[in-house]
């Protein structure tokens, strides 16, 4: 099973749907805690699901139990959790969430988990992505897409 992540800062629209659609993601799974934010652009969650759908033919999943808490995510952005905290934070969260029985493996395969960090190597899209694999029964293979 593929499953991807991508973060939409320092992608413009062209780039951003390009990935999606040259890689033959069938889902988009948005895990941002807030999809809703003017500083969003064009991965504003109405317009992203219609975009995804028109451009694409993506369908579109805002999933907010696979986002850090809001204390995670503040105590992350204040800098009074090291990434290293927010990671076993997150983790014992998603644990707590039972998220590996959140969605079906036939909409895992070829799915892309978003957020809006432009790496994943610190972003929460990448705990997900790897939190899942780790639970999955069959053999999951994981790309970030830049």
């Amino acid at each position: 099973m593929n499953i991807y992540t991508i973060g939409f800062t320092k992608k413009g629209a062209e780039r951003f749907f390009t990935l999606l659609k040259r890689n033959g993601v069938k889902t988009l799974i948005d895990v941002r805690l807030n999809n809703a934010s003017q500083l969003a652009g064009f991965a504003k969650k109405n317009d992203l699901a219609y975009f995804l759908k028109e451009l694409c033919n993506i369908d579109y999943i805002h999933m907010p139990k696979l986002s850090p808490s809001e204390e995670i995510l503040k105590g992350y952005k204040a800098k009074t959790l090291s990434w290293a905290e927010y990671e076993i934070r997150f983790n014992a969260l998603l644990q707590q969430r039972k998220a590996e029985t959140l969605l079906s493996d036939d909409t895992l395969s070829d799915a892309c988990f978003l957020c809006s960090e432009h790496e994943a190597d610190q972003c929460h899209r990448r705990l997900v992505a790897e939190y899942i694999a780790n639970h999955s029964p069959t053999d999951v293979k994981i790309k970030h897409l830049k």
